[in-house]
């Protein structure tokens, strides 16, 4: 995290210097009981859409942790961490459901009493539907450096930001792959996904075909588009949003037509919003409660 704290802390005090009018045809999602004049972003939905797991964090982007809202009677439940949380005082962020549904990755940095280092974690739940413990991903998986957003695809490719070594930028989008005889390998996914700017968050599509980078290649973080065709990535431009504000923590629906991602609205300092990335799309997507 050290290399990449500058970088959000950076763009939210640039995203929060005054009260901005909606955005290129986003609108603001983000449900009252969850809602707070602080920050939340990255949601992330189980299956059967009843389930919501998300970053919350303080005006200052210093304290990070994990919330969990259910849809009961109607309405999203008021938050509380999921049982698997670690205690307040450790920094952790971005979850994301397993396709299927039977585990979920975040960043956690419970491992360093500094809090300065984030590495991806995994939990799995159970039939019962109980969570068990998170394991800490192993080398070459997590680095020395922070690792963000991990995102797993249909196929079980993780996709995640790290700011390690080697990289074409400060930090650039990796892609993990498993092998049940020599475990994990990871790849950077190189140009045009990575440039010489900072790439650090990255949202896969189900079928692993889209894929929503945050990057500050244009100055200010913002959300890039990229394609799979003909097993190539493709840049297909950036997802409308406002300009003056930085974007973060991008979260696609199960067919990639839909998007969530946060950014500044007015004096809140981090909302939900939602835009269409397919015209017209009908997908039932965010779940509705």
């Amino acid at each position: 995290m050290r290399a990449l704290l500058p970088i959000l802390t950076l763009s939210l005090v640039c995203g929060c210097t005054a009260p901005q009018p909606s955005g290129r045809g986003a609108e603001r999602w983000t449900p009252a009981t969850i809602a707070t004049s602080a920050y939340e972003a990255t949601p992330s939905f189980s299956p059967d859409g009843r389930e919501m797991i998300y970053l919350a964090a303080d005006r200052g982007f210093e304290a990070w942790r994990l919330l969990r809202s259910t849809c009961v009677d109607g309405a999203w439940s008021p938050p509380a961490p999921p049982p698997f949380a670690a205690t307040v005082g450790v920094i952790e962020a971005d979850p994301g459901f397993t396709p299927d549904g039977r585990g979920l990755y975040f960043v956690s940095a419970r491992h360093d009493r500094s809090n300065a280092d984030f590495d991806i974690y995994h939990v799995t739940r159970g039939a019962d539907g109980a969570w068990g413990e998170p394991e800490r991903l192993p080398k070459p998986v997590n680095s020395a450096e922070a690792e963000l957003l991990p995102r797993a695809d249909a196929e079980g490719r993780l996709y995640f930001g790290s700011a390690r070594p080697g990289g074409l930028g400060k930090s650039d989008i990796y892609v993990a792959t498993r092998d049940a005889a020599n475990g994990w390998s990871v790849d950077n996914l190189g140009p045009p996904v990575n440039s010489s700017a900072n790439e650090y968050e990255a949202e896969v599509s189900r079928d692993g075909q889209s894929l929503i980078v945050v990057s500050d290649r244009d100055g200010r973080s913002h959300l890039y588009r990229f394609l799979r065709i003909g097993g190539l990535w493709v840049e297909a431009g950036r997802v409308p949003a406002r300009e003056a504000v930085f974007q973060v923590g991008p979260s696609l629906s199960p067919r990639g037509e839909k998007l969530l991602f946060a950014q500044a609205d007015g004096r809140r300092s981090g909302e939900i919003f939602l835009t269409a990335l397919k015209p017209d799309s009908a997908e039932p997507w965010p779940p509705k409660c």
